[in-house]
């Protein structure tokens, strides 16, 4: 019977994250797998986040302000 049971290889040994059932004394085979990349934690935005040292004021509110796109046709009076 085929067992598989997880393990970290450390160092030169390996640490075995549980013992096999029945077996006292087994040949056994031993694959290296790809290292688990770590999950990047999600982030939510918060104000002023992307702010670095220069705040914003009023004008560059006024600025950015959307007026109409006057090539669409539309009257956005």
């Amino acid at each position: 019977m085929l067992q598989s049971i997880e393990g970290m290889y450390k160092n030169g040994n390996i640490e075995l994250s549980e013992l096999p059932s029945d077996v006292l004394e087994s040949r056994v085979i031993v694959t290296f797998l790809e290292r688990k990349k770590p999950q990047s934690q999600k982030r939510i935005m918060q104000l002023g986040m992307f702010s670095g040292n220069n705040q914003s004021t009023e004008k560059d509110f006024q600025f950015t302000e959307f007026h109409g796109d006057t090539e669409d046709g539309l009257d956005w009076s």
